[in-house]
């Protein structure tokens, strides 16, 4: 049997301000997943991290535990590799006044 992957764009070219996060994705067949974000234009101020959130709903989210940094530059990536999440997941971050990133967030899942 092969094994089953997919890649899913959870933000294009989006502005992040504030308290920002990507659509959720329904994930619950994965048994892993990697999520990468990748600047688009040149972040503005200071960035905070980037947290993971799971939910069983999609609508309802809990913090899962996982942060990692927000690319500090034009077209840098970052990532975070994830397991044991539930269903739905989706990346957040709440920004201080004044900072804002362009972003493009993928997730890579894997059976």
């Amino acid at each position: 049997m092969l094994p089953e992957n997919l890649t899913a764009v959870v933000a294009r070219n989006e502005s992040w301000t504030g308290a920002s996060a990507t659509e959720p994705y329904e994930a619950g067949w994965a048994k892993e997943a990697i999520v990468f974000v990748r600047a688009l234009k040149a972040p503005v101020g200071p960035l905070p991290k980037a947290r993971v959130e799971i939910s069983a709903d999609g609508m309802h989210w809990c913090p899962e535990g996982s942060e990692f940094d927000l690319p500090a530059a034009k077209d840098a990536v970052t990532f975070q590799r994830l397991a044991h999440f539930g269903n739905f997941l989706r990346i957040a971050a709440t920004l201080p006044k004044g900072a804002e990133i362009t972003v493009l967030v993928t997730f890579h899942l894997k059976a």
